[in-house]
C-alpha cells in the first residue's frame, strides 16, 4: 500500500522528495538500486530547499513548508551517505558525514549525525580524526549517548591497552594513561551498564532494534552490534575492558538514587526496553549489588538476638515456658541418640575412653 500510494504520489507530482525514498527504503531490493534512487530524489530535494529557503521568511505556513524540505535533505543526505559506506566507499562517506554535521544547525544535534561519522572514522582506523571529532562533541553541554562515552574509552584504552597487564597493574600501580583510560571505561559503564556484557561476548547479541532507549538494553545491543569488530580491531582493550568494568559499581554504590559523572540510572527503561526488543531476548537490568552471605547471615543472626532479648524483657513468664519447652524438644533426640549409643556401645567404653 505505502508503494503504491508513493507511486501514485510521483504520477501527481515527479518532484516528491518522500515519495523516492520510501521507494529506496522499501521497493529496492540493492543498496546499488537504493542509491540510485535516492539520487534522484537529492536532485528534487535540493530544488525544493532552495525555492523555500528564498520565501521561508514571508509567512508561518511558508517557514514550516523550509523545516520539512530542511529535514528531507538532511535525511537523503545521511541515506546516501550510509549506501556509500556499505558500498565500501569510504572517503566518500566520511566526506559526506563530515558535510552534514557542519550544514546540520544546532537544533537538529539530536540527529546525532556525528555518530554516523565516528562509526566510518573507526572503521577505516582514522583514530586521530574519532579523537577530533569527539573532542567537538564529547561537551558537558550536549547530550551523551553509547557511542560517545565507549568511543572516548576505546580511544583511550588504545594508548595502553596492548601493554596492559593486571597482574603488573596490581604491584606497581596504574600509570597515568592507565588511569584516564581506566577512568573513561568507568564513565562509559556509568552512562550505559549493559554495553560491556555484549563487547566481552557474555550475552548474546541480537539485531539491534528499530528504536533505541539511550542508556537502556536497546542502546547498548545497538552500539555493540555496529562497533564490536572495532574493540577487536584494538588489540587488548577487550582484556581492558574486562578487568575494569564492574570496578564502576564501587564508585556508585547507589546507582539509582545518586550518580557520579551523570544523573542517576532511570528505573524506567526496563519497561521501556520490553516494548523494543523481542520477546525472546532476555532484556538487561542495572546489576544490583549483591550483599555477601556472612553479612546476610550476621544482620539475622543479630536481628533474631536483638527480638528475643526484647520479647523476653517484656514478657518473662512466657518466654521461659517456651525456653524450656524448646529445650525440651532439642533433649529428646538427644537423650534418644545416647541411649541408642548405650546399647550397642560396650558399658565400659566409655570409661576407657575419659581415661585416655
Amino acid at each position: 500500500v505505502r508503494i503504491k500510494a508513493a507511486k501514485s504520489a510521483l504520477e501527481i507530482n515527479p518532484e516528491c522528495v518522500c515519495a523516492y525514498i520510501l521507494l529506496a527504503e522499501e521497493e529496492c531490493t540493492s543498496i546499488l538500486d537504493a542509491e540510485k534512487m535516492l539520487r534522484t530524489g537529492l536532485k528534487y530535494a535540493e530544488i525544493s530547499y532552495k525555492k523555500s529557503q528564498a520565501t521561508q521568511h514571508q509567512s508561518g505556513m511558508l517557514e514550516l513548508l523550509h523545516r520539512r524540505d530542511t529535514n528531507a535533505l538532511i535525511y537523503i543526505k545521511r541515506r546516501l551517505a550510509m549506501c556509500a559506506r556499505k558500498l565500501g566507499k569510504m572517503k566518500e562517506a566520511i566526506k559526506m558525514f563530515r558535510d552534514l554535521t557542519k550544514e546540520v544547525p544546532a537544533i537538529l544535534n539530536a540527529l546525532n549525525l556525528h555518530e554516523n561519522l565516528l562509526e566510518a572514522l573507526l572503521e577505516v582506523g582514522a583514530y586521530a580524526d574519532a579523537q577530533a571529532v569527539l573532542a567537538k562533541y564529547d561537551d558537558i553541554s550536549l547530550p551523551k549517548s553509547a557511542t560517545i562515552c565507549y568511543t572516548a574509552a576505546l580511544l583511550k584504552a588504545r594508548a595502553v591497552a596492548d601493554k596492559f597487564s593486571p597482574d603488573v597493574a596490581s604491584k606497581r600501580g596504574l600509570t597515568t594513561a592507565e588511569m584516564a583510560a581506566v577512568e573513561a571505561i568507568h564513565r562509559a559503564v556509568e552512562f550505559n551498564p549493559h554495553v560491556p556484557k555484549y563487547l566481552l561476548e557474555t550475552k548474546p547479541l541480537i539485531l539491534p532494534p528499530e528504536h533505541i532507549l539511550k542508556r537502556g538494553d536497546s542502546e547498548a545491543i545497538a552500539y555493540a552490534f555496529f562497533h564490536l569488530p572495532h574493540w577487536k580491531r584494538v588489540e587488548g582493550a577487550l582484556n581492558l575492558l574486562h578487568c575494569t568494568w564492574e570496578g564502576t559499581f564501587r564508585i556508585i554504590p547507589y546507582p539509582l538514587e545518586k550518580g557520579h559523572l551523570f544523573y542517576p540510572y532511570p528505573t524506567c527503561t526496563e519497561c521501556a526496553d520490553r516494548e523494543l526488543l523481542p520477546s525472546f531476548h532476555e532484556v538487561s537490568v542495572y546489576p544490583k549489588k549483591e550483599l555477601p552471605f556472612f553479612i546476610v547471615f550476621t544482620a539475622g543472626l543479630c536481628s533474631f538476638t536483638a527480638l528475643l532479648a526484647l520479647l523476653t524483657h517484656q514478657y518473662p513468664e512466657p518466654m521461659g515456658h517456651l525456653a524450656k519447652t524448646v529445650v525440651g524438644w532439642w533433649y529428646v533426640p538427644i537423650q534418644y541418640v545416647l541411649e541408642k549409643l548405650e546399647a550397642v556401645l560396650p558399658c565400659n567404653l566409655l570409661h576407657h575412653l575419659s581415661r585416655i
